[in-house]
């Protein structure tokens, strides 16, 4: 593997788990993120803390960020002492956040500027696949910077898409988060004519599971919500600017969408009843407050946990 020096901007939620599978890979990895509190358990696995973007820059030849909003992604590349300042011929860029993608390929285009090399590589999957390291990865660029990121990704990753050029990826994870929540807002509905019903929500989970009703979702989320921890680990906020990306796009090209624009008012009230640190999973509460009836069953995890050991990267 060429590249061993690999710099990680960005340890929240899923950054971290990922930089993780990084560590257990025995490969160099320098990461940075405002908050070095949450650098503490990377550090004490092997990981070598770096007091800001430019000492990650410097060190590494691999850059990966993973960052909650369009926002943040444009101030670390673009800020005075963000990536654009310090980047050079020798880089490849790694942007794994859920971002926009014209923001994704404006950004793209300046870091090529200097001569460094770019590609998308947004994850999806939930957080206890980033943690076993068999999460799924779309990646857009081209063929040359994929080629070259894939030992990277393979160790972060199971099954990993090259979608074509840049902004084909992040429109793609953007589509696939936008279906995710459609799916949990339906999963709550549904649960909830079963309770009323009153069918069994042990053998209501049971019977959507080996259905044609059955999802991703309701094989993770439904757990969740029916155990009443809600731990999905993505929050309000960011499910709010997911279903906001996508809708945004259906603006951008024209298309009538009837769906869309309920999703993003559902989602943003929830934010404002419950707070945008909430798990996303928590907007089955606005359904549970009117019905006065709570959609909970034991026998569910409170937390979503991949029991499947590391699978090979593979390209599919």
């Amino acid at each position: 593997m060429k590249d061993k020096n690999i710099g990680f901007i960005g340890l929240g939620n899923v950054g971290s788990l990922l930089a993780n599978r990084l560590i257990k890979s025995n490969l160099n990895l320098y990461i940075y993120d405002i908050n070095k509190k949450s650098a503490k358990k990377l550090i004490q696995k092997g990981a070598i803390w770096k007091k800001s973007i430019e000492e990650v820059v410097l060190n590494s030849s691999i850059i990966i960020t993973c960052l909650p909003s369009p926002k943040i992604v444009k101030n670390v590349v673009k800020n005075k002492d963000g990536l654009l300042r310090f980047i050079n011929k020798n880089h490849l860029w790694i942007e794994m956040s859920t971002t926009d993608e014209k923001e994704m390929v404006s950004l793209s285009k300046l870091i090529q500027s200097k001569g460094a090399n770019v590609i998308e590589a947004p994850i999806s999957g939930g957080q206890h696949k980033a943690e076993s390291g068999n999460i799924s990865i779309l990646v857009g660029g081209n063929i040359k910077n994929f080629k070259r990121a894939f030992p990277v990704l393979s160790k972060m990753g199971h099954k990993i898409l090259h979608c074509g050029k840049l902004g084909n990826a992040s429109t793609l994870k953007v589509v696939t988060n936008y279906l995710a929540s459609i799916n949990l807002l339906s999963l709550g509905e549904a649960l909830m004519v079963c309770k009323k019903y009153g069918i069994n929500l042990n053998k209501s989970f049971k019977g959507i599971k080996i259905s044609s009703g059955n999802s991703f979702v309701h094989e993770t989320e439904s757990k969740l919500i029916l155990n009443g921890s809600f731990n999905v680990g993505f929050t309000m906020d960011l499910v709010c600017k997911d279903v906001g990306l996508f809708d945004k796009l259906t603006q951008k090209l024209n298309i009538p969408v009837e769906i869309s624009p309920l999703m993003v008012k559902i989602f943003n009230k929830g934010k404002k009843q419950y707070g945008k640190r909430s798990f996303s999973t928590s907007i089955v509460k606005l359904l549970e407050e009117k019905c006065k009836t709570k959609i909970r069953s034991k026998g569910f995890p409170s937390k979503l946990i991949d029991f499947e050991n590391k699978k090979k990267g593979i390209i599919i």
